[in-house]
C-alpha cells in the first residue's frame, strides 16, 4: 500500500517553500546588511548637516 497524503497540508507546504524561496530572492535583490546601513545613514546625516551649514537666510527676513 502507498502512503495516504494529505492534500491541504501537502499545499500548505508547498505554500511555505514558494514564499521561503521568494525571500530568498528579494533578500539577495534588496537585502543589504546592518553594515551598510549604519554607512548609509552615517552619510546621509553627515550631507544634511553640509546642506544645513551652507544655508543662507535671506535679506527680507532680517529687514522685517
Amino acid at each position: 500500500m502507498s502512503n495516504v497524503v494529505n492534500l491541504r497540508q501537502a499545499r500548505k507546504v508547498k505554500a511555505r517553500a514558494d514564499k521561503a524561496r521568494a525571500a530568498d530572492s528579494n533578500r539577495a535583490k534588496f537585502g543589504r546588511t546592518k553594515a551598510e546601513r549604519i554607512a548609509q545613514g552615517r552619510d546621509q546625516a553627515r550631507q544634511d548637516a553640509l546642506l544645513d551649514g551652507a544655508y543662507r537666510e535671506s535679506r527680507r527676513s532680517d529687514e522685517t
